[in-house]
């Protein structure tokens, strides 16, 4: 094995557990908000994965898939923050 080798296994864990990390808090909660940040960091671990996968590669065919995952995971964090905010105060 190479080195890039291991280092790509190592990388797919460190995503793979880290997604099971997310995934498992969108599950158990236990506010609306952890599941709100779950599903960001789950979103944001696709990014990564995307990334990962352009530079391994050296193709940016989702370039564009990788800044819309992106967007639609920021605005749809502070959309859930500000409804949470208004519906508190």
């Amino acid at each position: 094995m190479t080195a890039v080798t291991l280092l790509l296994w190592a990388v797919g864990v460190m995503l793979g557990v880290a997604a099971v990390g997310a995934i498992y808090r969108i599950a158990v909660g236990p506010s609306l908000l952890d599941r709100v940040l779950a599903v960001d960091v789950l979103l944001g671990m696709v990014a990564a994965a995307l990334a990962v996968q352009m530079a391994v590669t050296r193709n940016l065919d989702n370039l564009i898939l990788l800044v819309a995952l992106s967007v639609i995971g920021f605005v749809g964090s502070v959309t859930v923050a500000r409804f949470v905010a208004e519906r508190r105060g």
